[in-house]
């Protein structure tokens, strides 16, 4: 609900709305983390604090991504921050924009569970992240955070190909195939990516998310020069 999807605003906006939509994000992950503790299971303690650790990698990525559009945009509404990489596009703003883009893919990565920061088709407890803090779930529960985690993807991936493809048309039924498009492309993307490349070491997944932060950090420096 808070964010636009193709070139439709979202169906709630207001001033500062970013600030809501991070921290849902982190009420999401501290719900899950929290349900994995009440289990009381020693595998399920050790995801959740892996989860929350490098979680204080990725949030300030997500951040420095969202100084980028706010500087771009000169709003802290989350609709008019996305819509501004189309509105304000110029070869000045070129590499910022590439920059926050490939930040928040390794966040998208990290935050989907996705190779290679994390493997949800994985059988060894010792090598989770995500998947050790829902190993006691089942039934409704399971298919519950199973959707929560696809639902971030989602949400995730049409932030990010607001940034990487802000392309728009007079006509609403082409917007919204080129959107699906978009969206279908980005599977395709991340698919190549957990195809072509091994698993991290858990000892280099907290250097790719600070590759992260600092490739959103950077960003946000060019554009402030």
């Amino acid at each position: 609900l808070l964010i636009p999807m193709g070139s439709f605003d979202a169906p709630i906006s207001f001033t500062g709305d970013l600030i809501l939509f991070a921290y849902l994000f982190g009420l999401s992950r501290f719900f899950t983390t929290a349900a994995a503790l009440d289990t009381g299971s020693s595998f399920e303690g050790m995801g959740s604090a892996r989860e929350v650790t490098f979680a204080c990698f990725s949030e300030p990525a997500l951040f420095f991504a969202f100084l980028v559009l706010v500087k771009l945009s000169g709003s802290l509404t989350l609709s008019n921050m996305l819509h501004a990489p189309q509105s304000t596009f110029s070869a000045v703003i070129a590499a910022p924009l590439v920059l926050i883009a490939i930040g928040l893919f390794i966040v998208l990565l990290a935050e989907s569970c996705r190779i290679p920061v994390d493997d949800p088709n994985t059988h060894l407890e010792l090598t989770m992240i995500h998947e050790a803090m829902v190993l006691d779930h089942s039934g409704p529960l399971f298919g519950i955070i199973t959707y929560a985690s696809a639902l971030k993807l989602f949400v995730l991936g049409t932030v990010l190909l607001h940034i990487i493809a802000p392309f728009q048309f007079r006509m609403p039924v082409i917007n919204w195939g080129f959107y699906v498009f978009e969206l279908i492309g980005l599977a395709a993307l991340v698919g190549v990516v957990e195809s072509v490349m091994a698993r991290l070491q858990m000892k280099h997944v907290p250097y790719l998310l600070i590759s992260a932060l600092l490739f959103c950090a950077f960003g946000f420096i060019l554009l402030i020069r």
